[in-house]
């Protein structure tokens, strides 16, 4: 049943006679990928599915090129409307091929209506005629796509921690053939280790991930020449119907998907819009954490499919298709070096402005390991924690010399977590430029990246919450008392460059504080793992 290659070759001559086709054609225009021959004919499309066995496909046969049209269309019709029409037949007589003639069936398409090219997302943002409104429809869109998307046993069965490690490895391996000859082969064991220690240090995160239901049956192909927006109407098209592995999987491997093709395209700041509005939209910041380590993945996925093309072209389309190959290796590394390169994070403030709340839920989402000031100050002068310590504004334990000690051995603790590759979170008022700026060389030191969180609020609230502390036993030793000293003392934050302090207003819902939070520190590991406008470049010598 497999089809003959000079078969193969007669049936995309007959697909390029205008006269093939039973409706008005002028000119019959091709599309190729690794996989399928596309015809563009007229109003119409007609996807016919190359007779190969790539392991992770298997279109050998014409029964099971006849199944997957079959599920091509009823996959894609979930996230388009009235494009996918029908799987039609093609036949041959003694004069040549047809379409849906007499006899039986030597091959089957996949019969689209056509879409306009210029409709197409990559398209509207090259030409700046993308809709201010379209991320955030398309993060919508998405978003009601998934809550309706499969969700079973088989589906989260697919997205478990060891499904995703053997996808990995299976890309890897896949991928070793052309080390050497089309990729660096260095880079490649550099993207591979990264994606091994990251699997292996945080696997609770992926198990916490199918334990709360993100698995689900998504689109597996998502980028931006597959979205197209259309008279106030999203089409999403061309998922992938070849293999559900590739298609079951977290919402974050798709979305991943879409924001690493933007970012290929050259426009990183539309992606970041993106995630931010689909996150605020379900509420999933779980998806910063995800979302470097998927968006390598399928960078080395569409380096995999590259590669793969290499066996299928002529000599003249080959430097095309190796600039393509370096760009994608460029990105996974990148972002591998980003979602592995640690982070000292700075959550700093006055005294009541909810610096430990921010740093305590940000420790949570990242599970990395919080370093408070109030704890350490008082471990290292002997006292307990909870026991009061009140003195007057920088006496006993507060002095300016115990003050020194407390933040030398905070940034000492913070040095171990960083030396060990993890990254940390400082919870202290770093209210002086100098505290601040051996905070940042700490982090150049150890060649780590560094983000100051300055909690803010209004006087009423700082005062209430000194007040409070009144009556009530905790680390802080902070008392109303001590207000008017505390403002006179702390040094405003203008010395640190904008991309590197964030202030939160602490009066606002705390996980609404975290969206703002993660989605900033996403645009700024991103620009360092491109090398793009990235504030280290700068003020440590970081080459990106």
């Amino acid at each position: 049943m497999t089809m003959a290659p000079h078969h193969h070759q007669a049936l995309v001559a007959a697909l390029g006679d205008p006269g093939f086709y039973p409706h008005p054609v002028g000119k019959v225009e091709f599309r190729e990928t690794h996989i399928s021959i596309v015809a563009l004919a007229g109003e119409f499309v007609y996807k016919v599915k190359k007779p190969l066995d790539l392991g992770f496909l298997d279109f050998t046969s014409l029964e099971k090129r006849c199944h997957y049209c079959h599920q091509e269309v009823a996959l894609n019709r979930r996230l388009s409307r009235d494009i996918y029409l029908e799987v039609v037949a093609i036949t041959r007589d003694a004069t040549g091929y047809r379409l849906q003639g007499d006899g039986a069936a030597v091959e089957y398409a996949v019969k689209m209506r056509r879409l306009p090219d210029d409709a197409a997302m990559e398209r509207l943002l090259r030409a700046g005629r993308l809709p201010q409104t379209a991320v955030t429809d398309l993060a919508r869109h998405l978003m009601r796509f998934y809550a309706q998307a499969r969700r079973d046993k088989e589906t989260a069965a697919v997205g478990t921690w060891e499904t995703v490690r053997l996808n990995c490895e299976e890309n890897f391996a896949q991928l070793e053939p052309y080390a050497g000859r089309a990729i660096d082969p260095e880079r490649l064991e550099i993207v591979r280790a990264a994606t091994r220690a990251f699997l292996y240090r945080r696997k609770a995160l992926f198990d916490r991930r199918v334990a709360e239901g993100h698995i689900r049956d998504g689109h597996g192909d998502l980028r931006a020449d597959h979205i197209y927006f259309l008279q106030n109407e999203i089409q999403v098209i061309d998922c992938i119907e070849f293999n559900d592995r590739f298609r079951y999987g977290d919402v974050a491997v798709d979305l991943a998907f879409l924001a690493m093709d933007l970012d290929a395209a050259g426009f990183p700041a539309v992606a970041d819009a993106f995630l931010a509005a689909y996150v605020t939209a379900s509420g999933d910041s779980d998806l910063y954490t995800l979302i470097d380590f998927y968006k390598c993945y399928r960078a080395v996925v569409r380096l995999k499919v590259s590669c793969l093309r290499l066996e299928q072209i002529g000599a003249g389309q080959r430097p095309s298709l190796m600039a393509e190959i370096r760009r994608y290796q460029a990105m996974a590394y990148g972002y591998a070096v980003g979602y592995t390169r640690p982070v000292l994070w700075v959550v700093c403030g006055l005294p009541a402005s909810g610096k430990s709340t921010i740093a305590t839920a940000l420790g949570k989402h990242l599970e990395v390991s919080v370093l408070p000031s109030d704890v350490i100050r008082k471990e290292l002068f002997g006292h307990k924690a909870s026991e009061p310590n009140v003195r007057p504004f920088e006496e006993g334990i507060y002095a300016p010399h115990a003050s020194g000690l407390t933040y030398g051995r905070l940034l000492l603790l913070a040095q171990e977590h960083l030396a060990q590759g993890k990254s940390v979170i400082l919870d202290a008022t770093f209210g002086s430029r100098r505290r601040r700026e051996e905070a940042v060389r700490l982090a150049g030191d150890m060649d780590a990246g560094w983000i100051f969180i300055e909690c803010t609020c209004s006087d009423d609230t700082l005062l209430a919450r000194l007040t409070a502390r009144e009556d009530r036993q905790g680390v802080s030793d902070a008392r109303r008392q001590h207000f008017e000293q505390f403002k006179a003392h702390f040094e405003p934050l203008g010395e640190l460059p904008p991309e590197r302090h964030l202030r939160i207003a602490t009066d606002q819902d705390v996980e609404a504080n975290m969206r703002h939070i993660l989605s900033a520190a996403e645009r700024i590991g991103h620009a360092c793992s491109q090398g793009r406008n990235c504030p280290d470049t700068v003020m440590n010598g970081c080459d990106g």
